[in-house]
């Protein structure tokens, strides 16, 4: 993922300016870079390692949304409405 767009979607998503940590965050830069490999699947079908990364991301993506749901299930439910995540 470019610089400048991690630097959007960090700004787009976070609680104040410099947040890079919240699981907020976290979720948003992470649904893009899965959203990166999906695409990148499509094309190249028979690509196990990114396949394989991809699941990585996506078993990390739900555990911070499981974190997340638990610590404060507004900011769940505002998250998954935002980024079109379906659960």
């Amino acid at each position: 993922m470019k610089r400048d767009k991690k630097k959007a979607v960090i700004e787009k998503n976070g609680r104040h300016a410099k947040d890079t940590g919240s699981p907020e965050v976290q979720v948003a830069v992470l649904t893009e870079r899965i959203t990166e490999l999906t695409v990148h699947l499509e094309t190249h079908p028979k690509d196990n390692h990114s396949k394989t990364g991809l699941l990585k991301l996506v078993g990390r993506r739900r555990k911070l949304l499981d974190f997340l749901k638990k610590k404060d299930k507004k900011s769940y439910e505002d998250l998954i409405g935002k980024l079109n995540i379906r659960k």
